[in-house]
């Protein structure tokens, strides 16, 4: 079955939100057209669905075959983790398994796959040979739906605490039929904030953004369509002092309005530093010897933060960027932290009073530092935190065209190959599990789950 250039998209069945595509109409029009010999595609089955956001018809169109079956598929590609018992026997399956960190929710589902004797490629392991940039993501849109839910999420919590704001008026970003229609109504609450301002009790606003990746990047190009001033890490103390010298020269701080928004990018290097003082970081040190640095984050950066969005890939020999008991001293000085979006979905990770994912219809929880307890409204103490673990497909269009243009460069291989050791080593890299065992580079997988 491995390499008959007979190609399956799965109906994804993981959650009710879940309308993405591997591949769009258009792409699988443009294998098929060029011809096996030349895409190494010779058909596409693709599993009906009625909430997929291309249509049975559309991929009819494109020369595809609508079938519930695809046992003739030697490669079937999905976004999330098929139903167990869907998993067919001896062929290769590339989706987002989130497997690699040996999550123990997902443990069952490696379990099939080895049963099953399956080839599993994981998107999220397909990797450019020099570095780490990964060539297979929705990244961008992950970031741009954050920020958009995360400002929706801030107007109402604000409003709970006594402020207006013109975040108020802004829907989540599955409302929006366009990411263009999304920005357009950004850049009017920006409007609105430059006209009008927001309240001084709640300024300097502070957007945080940690890390310099894709999410991180893309979460910053949408608060730049705000009025907006980035601020150096190292001057956030400043910032509040000067927004403190300004309130007490105002007869009267309710009547005194701000007129724009803060962000601040942090890196590793804002995040820890060496235990030894006389030593100055470095990075390629800290990755290599994690144990060697202190976390400084909740000192020098969240407590000035009004909300962070959380970009950072971390593991368990890293410090954490907050700990439980830190965000809990903050909350006891009066940190201004008022929300929270985690695009990692780590589970008492870097993070670590995040311990459940949150949906699209409900994508937020309140966490109490105070009394160390979660709760699912906006009102009373607290900080709200969005751990939405699928937010691309809040624009399933323009997120699978995005993403299938990156996969389709990928599928010839996919396809017709099946000898993995000849695939090209980006995809060898990538391959989790092949013929009932872990290859060679996630045998740490067992040994993990072992330890857990």
């Amino acid at each position: 079955m491995l390499g008959n250039g007979v190609v399956g998209i799965l109906a994804e069945t993981s959650n009710k939100w879940e309308r993405r595509a591997p591949l769009t109409p258009s792409h699988c029009s443009r294998l098929l057209l060029a011809g096996r010999q030349k895409s190494g595609v010779a058909r596409i089955l693709v599993q009906p669905s009625t909430k997929r956001v291309f249509n049975d018809a559309q991929y009819e169109e494109a020369g595809c075959e609508i079938t519930s079956d695809l046992s003739e598929c030697g490669l079937i590609l999905g976004i999330k983790k098929p139903k167990l018992e869907m998993i067919l026997p001896d062929r290769a399956y590339a989706f987002f398994s989130h497997t690699h960190k040996a999550q123990p929710e997902n443990m069952a589902l490696l379990d099939k796959i080895l049963a099953q004797r399956v080839s599993l490629f994981d998107y999220e392991l397909v990797e450019g040979n020099q570095g780490k940039r990964r060539l297979i993501a929705f990244g961008k849109f992950a970031g741009r739906a954050a920020i958009i839910d995360l400002l929706k999420g801030l107007g109402q919590r604000y409003l709970n605490l006594g402020y207006s704001t013109p975040f108020l008026t802004l829907g989540a970003a599955y409302m929006y039929p366009s990411l263009a229609a999304a920005k357009a109504a950004i850049i009017s609450v920006g409007e609105e904030i430059a006209t009008e301002g927001l309240p001084s009790g709640i300024c300097p606003l502070v957007f945080v953004f940690t890390g310099s990746g894709h999410a991180s990047i893309a979460a910053q190009e949408i608060f730049k369509l705000l009025p907006h001033t980035f601020v150096d890490p190292s001057r956030l103390p400043e910032l509040f002092e000067k927004a403190g010298d300004s309130s007490q020269s105002t007869c009267s701080s309710s009547t005194k309005r701000v007129f724009q928004v803060y962000g601040c990018v942090v890196t590793s290097e804002n995040m820890v530093e060496p235990k030894d003082s006389s030593r100055a970081f470095d990075k390629n040190d800290y990755y290599e010897h994690p144990e060697q640095y202190n976390p400084i984050f909740h000192e020098k950066i969240a407590p000035y933060a009004s909300a962070i969005i959380n970009c950072i890939y971390w593991e368990k020999q890293f410090p954490r960027l907050l700990s439980t008991q830190q965000l809990r001293d903050l909350a006891q000085k009066g940190c201004p932290l008022v929300g929270i979006s985690d695009l990692t979905c780590d589970m008492e990770g870097s993070i670590e009073i995040l311990n459940q994912t949150t949906t699209i219809d409900s994508p937020f929880f309140r966490y109490d530092p105070k009394n160390d307890s979660y709760h699912h409204d906006m009102e009373g103490d607290g900080i709200i935190c969005s751990v939405v673990d699928n937010l691309p497909t809040e624009f399933p269009k323009e997120a699978s065209q995005h993403f299938g243009g990156l996969l389709s460069q990928f599928i010839g291989s996919l396809a017709s190959v099946a000898d993995i050791a000849k695939l090209p080593g980006n995809l060898r890299r990538a391959c989790i599990a092949h013929g009932g065992a872990l290859t060679s580079l996630y045998e740490y997988i067992l040994t993990m789950r072992n330890s857990g």
